[in-house]
């Protein structure tokens, strides 16, 4: 598999990423190869987990294009380690412009996959534009509400208040120049973290990249809170596939699977919890074969050009 080094700018910051080119011309139509852009979920880097999913796209015969958002990881930006929804949607429009203009790329056939959190910004980036042409959302973050009601479950009162309170003051320093608080992204059961429970730490600093930092802005919380992703899902006109970890402790399936409905969804459960479809589990290679086979029937040549909306008509672009 052939891996590149690309850049491009968001809202006039620098950004990386990593071109994995298609294997396999299975797919190759006369406008090139079809296209999926990656990005890491909850304070991942896309060096921490993404290649292995980008491999067997790749040996498909699909591109694929990770990136880190802005402020995480190889890209600029500050501050550092802070999560904005927007933010990070801007950069995915950003990233899906720049793997429109790689070399050998249909821009017909562009995927986007996600997974947690950027499992909810696929359904947002999806909605915006009119050039998607498939989405992967393996166990999304669809509600704020949802997942911090389960957050709460495993921890007490005075504990989420207390992180709420931390949450606003960094919000107030960073507002006025200042450095954000920040807390490790993972911790061991009983210690502080955002996420804490049994099993967080060891799945995920077992995939984790050179780039990637224990450390998120404790504001995350206030962020999260915020994400609906109902209305995004009834406006796709991209084919969706939704995966489900029907023991998912972060992620209610039950919300998972409401937002599938809207979305019209092609649906896979997994017996599993959250980090279980990650390298490394149990249900990695279920998962991960699971959306070759869907990306391989939606980007068949001459596919795109049955599905309404699909194309190369110019994106709507989000504010």
């Amino acid at each position: 598999m052939t891996r590149t080094d690309v850049a491009f700018t968001s809202q006039g910051v620098a950004c990386a990423g990593w071109h994995f080119r298609g294997e396999s011309d299975a797919l190759t139509g006369p406008d090139g190869r079809p296209v999926v852009v990656m990005a890491h979920g909850f304070g991942g880097t896309m060096g921490s987990g993404l290649q292995p999913f980008s491999e067997r796209l790749c040996d498909a015969g699909i591109d694929v294009l990770t990136f880190d958002y802005r402020g995480f990881g190889a890209s600029d930006g500050e501050p550092r380690q802070t999560i904005s929804i927007r933010r990070q949607q801007q950069d995915f429009h950003a990233a899906v412009d720049a793997a429109r203009a790689l070399d050998g790329v249909d821009p017909a056939r562009i995927g986007l996959w996600g997974s947690s959190m950027s499992g909810a910004h696929v359904f947002q980036v999806a909605a915006d534009r009119t050039d998607v042409t498939a989405v992967i959302a393996m166990t999304p973050l669809t509600s704020g509400l949802a997942a911090g009601r389960a957050s709460i479950g495993e921890r007490s009162v005075l504990t989420a208040l207390k992180w709420t309170a931390d949450g606003v003051a960094s919000k107030v320093a960073v507002r006025r120049g200042g450095k954000p608080r920040t807390m490790p992204l993972v911790a061991r059961p009983g210690e502080i973290g955002a996420l804490a429970l049994d099993g967080a730490y060891e799945s995920y600093t077992s995939m984790a990249g050179p780039t990637w930092r224990n450390e998120i802005d404790a504001s995350v919380g206030l962020e999260i809170g915020a994400i609906r992703t109902t209305a995004a899902a009834k406006r796709m006109r991209a084919r969706l596939l939704v995966q489900i970890a029907d023991f998912d402790r972060y992620v209610p399936a039950e919300s998972v699977a409401k937002t599938a409905v809207h979305g019209r969804a092609v649906v896979h459960h997994y017996p599993c919890d959250h980090f279980d479809v990650w390298p490394g589990h149990d249900w990695h290679a279920r998962a991960a074969e699971d959306q070759v086979a869907f990306l391989r029937r939606e980007f068949a040549v001459g596919r795109a050009e049955s599905i309404s909306g699909a194309g190369t008509t110019p994106p709507r672009r989000q504010a």
